[in-house]
């Protein structure tokens, strides 16, 4: 499991640094990043107006869920934010931990993001440390990664969670984590 700060995604910036792998010129660098940034803005502003739709999914108009005591140790709150689709192949939850909880050891068929958006949390893989997690670590669980997450003794920890899906299944669950793997 690899522990990463969350960069910020510029199209132009990528374009530049893929350009200067590739060793052009200065100035072709310049002239690509700049065509690419235009194409950006001219496909924003000429798309038709049926492609220029959103969908608002409000904060708080989805039910919350316990997490399942067979998946979980402690108490898990997960917050639904929106479920996979086959337009997007991943689902989004805030799971919250109370001090002490965590999930049973799992691993996902096409991988799993999270970022801690508040308290102090601990992660972990298979013949691994335990790690800790703090607000705006993000984290990136490899398909099929046998791991497990949840908060520090002495924290609540919430973490957004986004999940691959891969034939319809998001998580493959394992057996519980035990006090000894969590580093009591």
């Amino acid at each position: 499991m690899t522990l990463t700060r969350s960069p910020t995604w510029i199209p132009t910036a990528a374009v530049a640094a893929l350009l200067a792998a590739t060793a052009l010129p200065m100035q072709a660098q310049q002239a690509t990043a700049s065509a690419a940034s235009n194409a950006l803005a001219v496909a924003q502003t000429t798309a038709p107006a049926a492609a220029q739709q959103q969908t608002i999914v409000r904060a708080g108009s989805q039910a919350p869920s316990q997490g399942p005591e067979q998946y979980f140790t402690g108490k898990v709150r997960v917050d639904p934010v929106f479920a996979a689709s086959a337009d997007v192949p991943y689902g989004t939850a805030f799971v919250t931990f109370e001090p002490g909880a965590r999930s049973a050891w799992h691993a996902h068929p096409a991988g799993q993001r999270l970022v801690v958006t508040a308290g102090v949390g601990r992660t972990g893989v298979w013949g691994g440390p335990v790690v800790e997690i703090k607000v705006g670590d993000a984290v990136w669980c490899p398909p099929g990664v046998k791991h497990w997450h949840g908060a520090a003794p002495g924290s609540v920890m919430t973490h957004l969670a986004l999940t691959g899906q891969k034939d319809g299944q998001s998580v493959v669950w394992m057996e519980k984590v035990t006090d000894a793997q969590y580093g009591q």
